[in-house]
C-alpha cells in the first residue's frame, strides 16, 4: 500500500484546485485505461500540444488614437496572455505615469533567467512547464519571451504609444495596443519545439482566474474532438462562469472548409483580415522586364544587377534537382555564390539555405497567391505560379540572366477581405452554432518583438529590431482582446456573452463576392471597436445557457459534471430551446440531405443597453431559396436592461442554395443598428 501510495505521489505532474478539481499525472496506457473505467472518474483526456497561431491596423478599423476612453476603469483593466512569454525592458509596457496594480491583482512576477522583473505597466508573469520534458537550446525557464511571439501579441492588446516604431523603416508609425492605460500579464505556456500542453494551459487560466484578470487572450489552439476534452475550453468555461471573457485565434489552417479551432460558444473566435497596406518589392531584370513580388525585404541593392539561377539548375547531380528546385538542398555551391536564386516553394527557410551556400538573394514562386508577407534573411521575395513560371522562361531564354531585388515599399490595397491562412467554418464539432465569430486585422501586423531572437530565427541572420511584423491569427486575437477590454472598460459590469454580443452585432459586414466562404471565413464581420461600446441590443447569456446547449448537442449530463462540478439531469432543461437551445448573437441552420426544406425555430432574447424609450424594427434579408420570417418585428423598450424576447423561423431547400446562403436580421432603431447575420448552409459529403 505504501508502495502504490508512493507511486501515484510520483506519477502526480499538477493539481487544478482553484477554479476546477482535477489533476494531470503520468501514466502508462493501461493505468490510464483502469483509472478511466473507475466511477469517480467523470473525464479523463491526453495531453495534447498547440500550435502558436501568428500598426496601421487600428486606424484602418476606425480606432484612432483619439478615441473616447474611459481612462480611469481602463487602467485598472488587466489582460492576461498565454503565449510565449514577454520582454520587460520593451518600450511598451514602460510604467511611466502608471500607479500601483489594482487592487484586485493576486497574481505574482519575480525574477528569472533573464528576465529582470515586472513594474506597474506588466504586473504579473509566470511559467508553466509541467510535462518534465527538457527545455531545448535557445528556450528558458523564466517568463521571458525568446520567440518574439508573446510580446508581439501583449503589445498589440495594451501596448504603451510607442512614436516613430518601424522595422527598418518600413510601416513607419505610432505603435500602440487597444488599450494602452491597461495592466498586462503574461503566462508562458508556449515552447520552443514543443508548443502549448494542454495540462500548462489548464494550469495557466486556472493562475489567471485566481489572480484578478479581466480578459484571457489565447493565441494558440488545435482543432479538437468535443469541448469536454479540450484544456482551452475547459479553462475559458470556468473563466466565464467568474465574468471573464477568453478571446481565442481560430488557426491557420485556411482556406480548407471545417478547420477552425477554439470553437465553444464561450470563447470568442477570431479570424485574420488584411489591412489597406501590403509590401511589395520592385524586381527589374535584365531584359527590361519588371514584376512585383510580396515580401518583407529590409535590404538595399549594392549593384544594379545581379545573375539569376534556378535552383533546379544548380543542382549538385540528377539525384538531388528535387531538393535543389525547392533550395531546401542539393545545390553546388559554386554554383550558387554570388547569385540570386529562383526556388519553387516548398517549406520555409530556403532563404536560409540560398545566403548559407553564398547566394545573394532569392524569388520564391508560390503554388497559392501569397497574401502574407514573409519576412526574408536576405534579399528576397514571393511571387505566384504565373510570374513564377514566367521568370524559369526568362532564366532559360539566355546564358546571362540577370535581376536585382529592391527594398519593399508600402502599397495601399483594396481591404478587407479574410487572410488565405485562416482557417475557415463551418464549426467541425456543431451544426448549430457559426465559426469563426468575428475577424480583425491579422496580415503584417507591426509591434513589439524580442531583443532575444533575430528577425527570422534562422542561422545566419544578424538582425534585430525592437518592432516587427508578423502574420496570423495570433495577430488577429489579441486585436479583439484589446476590443474586449476596451468595451469592458465602459461597461464593467457587463457579462462576457454581453461584451461578446456587442463586439459581434456591431461587426462591420464584409463582402462574400471578395471572401467566397463568405461567414465561414469571417463570421459577424470585421471588428468596430468604437461600434462595439454602444451595440443598443445585447444578447445576454449566463452558464445555465450553455449547458443546456451542452444537453441539446447531446452530451449526457453525467458527463458535465468535469466540466461544471455537478451532475445535470439534460431533460428538464431540453423544453423550448429552439434550434440551437443557445441566445447566441449569429445563427446557422444546417440543411438536410435529402429535396425536402429544412425549418429552424429560433428563439432569441435582447436586453436593452441603449437609451429609452426606443423602438427597433426588424429587417431580414435573405436570397431566393430561403424564407425567413420573425415574429414580432417591433420591439419596443420603455426602460434599461429590459428585455424581449422574439422567434425566428429559417426554411431552406439543400436544391435551392449553393453552400452557404449569407442572410441577416437587422433590428434598427432612430440610434442603433443590431445586426446578427444568418448562415443556411449545405453540408458536405
Amino acid at each position: 500500500m505504501r508502495s502504490s501510495h508512493r507511486d501515484a505521489k510520483e506519477s502526480i505532474v499538477y493539481s487544478y484546485t482553484k477554479s476546477f478539481n482535477a489533476f494531470a499525472a503520468k501514466l502508462s496506457k493501461a493505468e490510464a485505461t483502469k483509472l478511466s473505467q473507475l466511477d469517480q472518474v467523470i473525464s479523463m483526456f491526453p495531453n495534447r500540444y498547440h500550435k502558436l497561431h501568428t500598426t496601421r491596423s487600428w486606424d484602418f478599423i476606425g480606432f484612432p488614437n483619439t478615441t473616447q476612453r474611459n481612462l480611469n476603469v481602463e487602467g485598472n483593466m488587466i489582460v492576461g496572455l498565454l503565449d510565449t512569454g514577454i520582454t520587460p525592458e520593451s518600450e511598451s509596457f514602460k510604467d511611466d505615469g502608471f500607479g500601483p496594480p489594482p487592487e484586485k491583482w493576486k497574481g505574482t512576477c519575480d525574477h528569472f533567467a533573464n528576465f529582470s522583473g515586472c513594474n506597474k505597466k506588466l504586473i504579473g508573469a509566470r511559467y508553466f512547464k509541467l510535462d518534465g520534458n527538457p527545455v531545448l537550446p535557445g528556450d528558458v525557464l523564466s517568463p521571458i519571451d525568446v520567440i518574439g511571439h508573446g510580446t508581439h501579441t501583449s503589445s498589440t492588446v495594451v501596448g504603451n504609444q510607442v512614436p516613430d516604431a518601424s522595422l527598418f523603416g518600413l510601416a513607419r508609425g505610432d505603435a500602440r495596443g487597444a488599450v494602452p492605460a491597461a495592466r498586462v500579464a503574461m503566462y508562458k505556456v508556449c515552447w520552443i519545439g514543443s508548443g502549448c500542453a494542454d495540462m500548462d494551459i489548464l494550469a495557466a487560466v486556472e493562475a489567471a482566474i485566481a489572480d484578478g484578470v479581466d480578459i484571457i487572450s489565447a493565441s494558440l489552439g488545435e482543432i479538437t474532438v468535443d469541448y469536454l476534452t479540450d484544456a482551452l475550453s475547459i479553462g475559458a468555461f470556468h473563466a466565464m462562469r467568474k465574468g471573464i471573457i477568453t478571446v481565442a485565434a481560430a488557426g491557420n489552417n485556411g482556406p480548407n472548409l471545417g478547420t477552425v479551432a477554439n470553437h465553444a460558444p464561450w470563447l470568442l473566435t477570431v479570424a485574420a483580415s488584411g489591412i489597406d497596406r501590403e509590401f511589395r518589392d520592385n524586381v527589374e531584370f535584365g531584359n527590361g522586364k519588371n514584376i512585383s513580388g510580396l515580401g518583407i525585404n529590409t535590404f538595399e541593392p549594392e549593384q544594379k544587377l545581379y545573375p539569376i539561377v534556378s535552383g533546379a539548375d544548380v543542382a549538385n547531380n540528377s539525384e538531388s534537382q528535387d531538393s535543389a528546385r525547392f533550395c531546401t538542398g542539393g545545390m553546388d555551391p559554386n554554383k550558387v555564390k554570388g547569385k540570386l536564386v529562383y526556388c519553387e516553394e516548398q517549406v520555409g527557410g530556403c532563404d536560409s539555405v540560398v545566403k548559407g551556400l553564398g547566394g545573394l538573394g532569392v524569388i520564391i514562386q508560390s503554388v497559392r497567391y501569397p497574401d502574407m508577407a514573409q519576412v526574408f534573411i536576405m534579399p528576397g521575395t514571393m511571387v505566384n505560379f504565373a510570374v513564377g513560371e514566367a521568370i524559369k522562361d526568362y532564366i532559360h531564354s539566355t546564358s546571362s540572366a540577370s535581376a536585382v531585388i529592391h527594398k519593399s515599399q508600402e502599397i495601399k490595397v483594396p481591404a478587407p477581405s479574410i487572410a488565405s491562412f485562416s482557417s475557415r467554418g463551418p464549426h467541425p464539432q456543431s451544426a448549430h452554432i457559426l465559426k469563426p465569430d468575428i475577424a480583425a486585422p491579422g496580415i503584417d501586423i507591426l509591434a513589439s518583438f524580442t531583443p532575444l531572437r533575430s528577425l527570422t530565427g534562422q542561422t545566419g541572420d544578424t538582425r534585430y529590431s525592437k518592432f516587427t511584423l508578423m502574420s496570423g491569427t495570433s495577430m488577429a486575437c489579441p486585436h479583439v482582446a484589446g476590443v474586449a477590454a476596451y468595451v469592458k472598460s465602459f461597461h464593467p459590469s457587463w457579462t462576457p456573452a454581453a461584451i461578446k454580443s456587442a463586439i459581434l452585432t456591431t461587426a462591420t459586414p464584409m463582402s462574400a463576392g471578395v471572401n467566397s466562404e463568405a461567414e465561414f471565413g469571417y463570421g459577424a464581420g470585421q471588428v468596430n471597436p468604437t461600434g462595439a461600446r454602444s451595440p443598443g441590443l445585447v444578447y445576454d447569456m449566463d452558464e445555465m445557457s450553455y449547458i443546456q446547449f451542452l444537453c441539446h448537442e447531446g452530451y449526457p449530463g453525467s458527463k458535465l459534471v468535469g466540466l461544471i462540478g455537478s451532475e445535470v439531469n439534460c431533460s428538464s432543461l431540453l423544453r423550448g430551446l429552439g434550434y440551437d437551445a443557445l441566445n447566441y448573437p449569429t445563427m446557422q441552420l444546417s440543411l438536410n440531405n435529402d429535396s425536402q426544406p429544412t425549418i429552424g425555430v429560433f428563439l432569441r432574447t435582447v436586453t436593452n443597453v441603449g437609451p429609452s424609450p426606443s423602438i427597433y424594427n426588424a429587417t431580414i434579408t435573405a436570397p431566393d431559396g430561403v424564407e425567413i420570417t420573425v415574429t414580432p418585428t417591433s420591439l419596443s423598450f420603455s426602460s434599461a436592461l429590459q428585455k424581449m424576447s422574439f422567434k425566428v423561423v429559417i426554411k431552406g431547400t439543400p436544391t435551392t442554395i449553393g453552400l452557404i446562403a449569407s442572410c441577416s436580421l437587422v433590428w434598427q432603431s432612430d440610434s442603433h443598428t443590431v445586426r446578427s447575420p444568418i448562415v443556411v448552409f449545405r453540408p458536405q459529403a
